[in-house]
């Protein structure tokens, strides 16, 4: 059992609903997401008179930050994870509040700097009970398939 409280969220054994497919889901909406923070980035170009083309990729990191951040604070899902009806719950069943949401955004971007981390992240999530990956076990979240 993990250090939150497990009454709080569903059981993988008797509601495995909520964790069905959520591995899948997840590589879905992280396609769906890096495409529209793509699609940001590309609006943004002309706002930097095109200099932006020199640090697309640091570009592409600090918009992802902000989109990721305030998505997930604002509803506990990105735009993606919405299209695939998945949200991030905390350890207490709740959705995310800003500064989780920082602080999973922040965890996630640490994972992609290190392929190591990222690929122990996608193990778990392949293997675990509950679908976390690395910073969901760090945090305590999980992520559901949305209740209808």
């Amino acid at each position: 059992m993990h250090s939150y409280d497990a009454l709080l969220l569903p059981d993988p054994e008797r509601q495995p609903e909520f964790y069905a497919d959520v591995p899948v889901k997840r590589l879905l909406a992280w396609i769906v997401d890096i495409v529209l923070v793509a699609v940001l980035c590309l609006l943004a170009l002309p706002f930097t008179a095109f200099t932006g083309i020199f640090f697309f990729p640091f570009l592409m990191l600090v918009v992802g930050l902000i989109y990721r951040t305030l998505t997930i604070a604002g509803g506990s899902a990105t735009w993606g994870m919405r299209l695939m009806s998945i949200e991030l719950r905390d350890r207490r069943g709740e959705r995310l509040d800003f500064g989780q949401a920082l602080m999973h955004t922040l965890g996630y971007s640490v994972s992609l700097a290190f392929p190591l981390l990222q690929a122990i992240s996608i193990v778990l999530m392949l293997t675990g009970e509950r679908r976390q990956g690395l910073t969901d076990l760090v945090l305590g979240t999980v992520m559901l398939n949305r209740r209808a």
